[in-house]
């Protein structure tokens, strides 16, 4: 699942950051900037429990889907889609921001050379745009996948008893099944994973600022 909202973070997220720094004028920049910042000015838990009430039985979702004939019966609520959605929607500022910050100082003379020498918009994009910008995306994809592996609220409230995650293993193991020792140790496998990510991110990072120019 962690590895699931990062793919589509990433994705939902390049195309905004590139038109923020790259395609918008400096005038709306501030605009959309803040209008990614702004979920972070309210309550995780609030906005979870606002979706929590768009997927319900009687929610805007279902009801625009049944009303189309794509589903037979409301069925978002408490499904491992309604988890995807939440955690996707929690983490994405944290994919835009990065990609914002390394795509807004991309050297614009880059691009420019790339079309004298004969690349159209897409190829400039591939051999120069993305390769530059994979910096942020790395720090990105952490700073989404961390969260994400270890989130509890998200799968607690849109998953109900039917989507259960690394942290709602962990407390149960606590409160629940009073099996200290195994959740000691998933708790301790978690932070093992975090930390190897870590360090491979630090290195990739390192390596890629002195493969850049």
């Amino acid at each position: 699942m962690a590895a699931l909202v990062t793919v589509a973070t990433a994705v939902l997220a390049y195309p905004v950051a590139y038109t923020i720094a790259l395609v918008v004028s400096a005038r709306w920049r501030s605009a959309l900037l803040l209008l990614v910042i702004i979920p972070f000015w309210t309550s995780f838990l609030i906005r979870t429990y606002a979706w929590m009430v768009i997927l319900r039985t009687e929610g805007l979702v279902n009801n625009v889907l049944v009303a189309l004939h794509l589903i037979h019966e409301p069925l978002l609520l408490y499904t491992p889609f309604a988890v995807f959605i939440g955690l996707v929607y929690g983490e994405l500022p944290y994919m835009i921001l990065p990609l914002y910050a390394v795509l807004q100082k991309l050297d614009r003379s880059l691009l420019e050379a790339a079309a004298d020498l004969g690349a159209g918009r897409w190829r400039a994009f591939w051999r120069v745009t993305l390769p530059l910008s994979v910096p942020g995306l790395v720090a990105g994809c952490v700073l989404v996948f961390i969260p994400s592996i270890g989130s509890f609220i998200t799968p607690d409230l849109l998953g109900g008893a039917k989507t259960i995650m690394v942290g709602n293993l962990i407390q149960n193991q606590f409160a629940a099944v009073r099996d200290q020792p195994f959740g000691s140790a998933v708790a301790f496998a978690l932070t093992f994973v975090v930390l190897a990510l870590l360090m491979a991110s630090l290195r990739s990072a390192a390596r890629l600022t002195k493969e850049m120019p």
